[in-house]
């Protein structure tokens, strides 16, 4: 229990243990909730349950993150990243499932070699300076790009949206990479515009997903 109590000071607008030592960082948990409701809203009467999945994590993502900058601790560090590890895996399936037709068994098969995927390739990314400090996230736009890039002539504009999601997260992870590193010439740290644009970018995914689903890939171009 109190390794799960244990504090984690990771970010440039921490300066001490207190709840609201991170306001920026906490209240900008909004955005991911904020695209969770126009996502939720934009799916509208249409039959997507794993639209509607996908929603209520990106949901939990905002509530997660929000507990982790406020009180800094390890169980608050789990609740930040196991809803971030789940929206990957459904969204993993989803479109192995939906982009590639594949059955049920083999997309959820597919989904699960994303955790060895990334285990392997996370040492990868420690050993280079600018991404070691973020080396865990990097291995999901190199996924997303690869996927971009096999679907560019089954499903052009499902390709479109994803190489621009996947553009987003690393625009989104050179800003949470950077945060420690200028710390001293821009103390508010720049972690908070990771939460701004993780909530576009993955709203974004989910919007991506949603027109493949309601258009179908014959008709994307």
């Amino acid at each position: 229990m109190e390794g799960l109590l244990r504090q984690i000071d990771g970010y440039c607008e921490r300066v001490d243990p207190s709840y609201w030592a991170e306001p920026v960082n906490a209240l900008t948990n909004a955005a991911f909730l904020i695209a969770a409701w126009v996502m939720w809203r934009r799916i509208g009467a249409a039959s997507l349950p794993l639209g509607r999945v996908l929603c209520g994590l990106l949901a939990a993502i905002g509530v997660g993150s929000y507990l982790f900058h406020t009180h800094a601790q390890v169980w608050a560090a789990l609740a930040d990243v196991i809803p971030i590890v789940g929206f990957t895996l459904v969204y993993i399936f989803a479109a192995n499932r939906d982009f590639w037709g594949w059955r049920a068994w083999a997309s959820a098969l597919g989904a699960s070699a994303y955790i060895p995927y990334t285990a392997a390739l996370t040492p990868v990314f420690e050993a280079l300076p600018f991404f070691a400090i973020s080396s865990f996230y990097w291995p999901l736009p190199v996924l997303i790009f690869a996927y971009a890039i096999l679907l560019r002539r089954r499903a052009p504009g499902t390709a479109r949206g994803l190489a621009i999601g996947a553009g987003i997260l690393c625009v989104s992870l050179t800003f949470r990479s950077i945060d420690e590193p200028l710390c001293a010439a821009v103390p508010l740290g720049t972690h908070f515009l990771w939460h701004v644009l993780n909530g576009v970018m993955l709203g974004w995914m989910i919007e991506v997903y949603r027109r493949h689903m309601l258009a179908g890939p014959a008709s994307q171009g």
